[in-house]
């Protein structure tokens, strides 16, 4: 069967790879499965930090309007 999803191999070092297929067996799906959702969490965090570090230095620039939320957004 075909899949549409690019394949990618890693290397885990023994600890890791345990814990994957620790959380995997909890979870009861398989390893790439749990290896997938992991790193999607992983990015998820990754962006929101980025986007974060962003708008702190929105909020410190003393040139830039701010608008309240409830103005952007309503009640």
């Amino acid at each position: 069967m075909a899949t549409t999803k690019r394949r990618i191999n890693i290397s885990l070092p023994a600890e890791t790879e345990a814990l994957v297929f620790s959380l995997a067996k909890r979870d009861q799906v398989p390893a790439a499965a749990k290896v997938r959702e992991l790193l999607e969490q992983s990015l998820g965090m990754i962006e929101d930090e980025i986007l974060s570090t962003a708008a702190e230095k929105r909020l410190q620039s003393p040139t830039k309007r701010k608008v309240s939320h409830t103005t952007i957004w309503g009640e």
